[in-house]
């Protein structure tokens, strides 16, 4: 159904001369924006602002991908959604109405993907010898501990 409605939409265009607009645009960051700016007053300063700060990206670009990443949980599928209800997957819809670069960007999440977990095994192990080198050194710096925590830190 979601399909049918993109369809119906695409085949809105300017009869004289097409090449004016509207503009029709495939990747699912440009569709996910088009679907935000309407929900926004874009024209008014404030909402020039808003559209400014939004960005959008196929996949997760490369300053992005060393960041921590949030779960916003008001926005889960299992708990926004009943179970029966059917739901689209942007990148489907838009590869099915001629997104070209779907098999790209899956190559380049699963290689994301891969480098991640090697630097979040990287990270655990760090953490386990620095809880351990911490253990060691307790007895020996208790004294000074007591005198740091006296002035307010812990």
């Amino acid at each position: 159904r979601n399909k049918l409605k993109y369809l119906d939409y695409l085949r809105k265009r300017m009869n004289t001369n097409p090449k004016k607009g509207p503009y029709h645009f495939r990747a699912p960051s440009k569709i996910f924006f088009k679907a935000v700016r309407g929900m926004l007053p874009h024209k008014s300063p404030r909402g020039k602002e808003a559209m400014d700060r939004l960005k959008v990206f196929e996949g997760v670009p490369s300053p992005y991908d060393k960041r921590k990443r949030m779960i916003v949980p008001s926005a889960l599928k299992v708990l926004r959604l009943k179970q029966r209800r059917k739901y689209t997957v942007l990148a489907r819809l838009s590869h099915e109405v001629g997104w070209k670069y779907q098999n790209v960007i899956e190559t380049l999440e699963a290689r994301r993907k891969v480098k991640s977990g090697k630097f979040y095994d990287k990270k655990k192990r760090e953490t386990k010898l620095r809880a351990k080198a911490m253990k060691a050194v307790a007895e020996k710096i208790a004294p000074y501990q007591k005198i740091i925590e006296q002035y307010g830190y812990h």
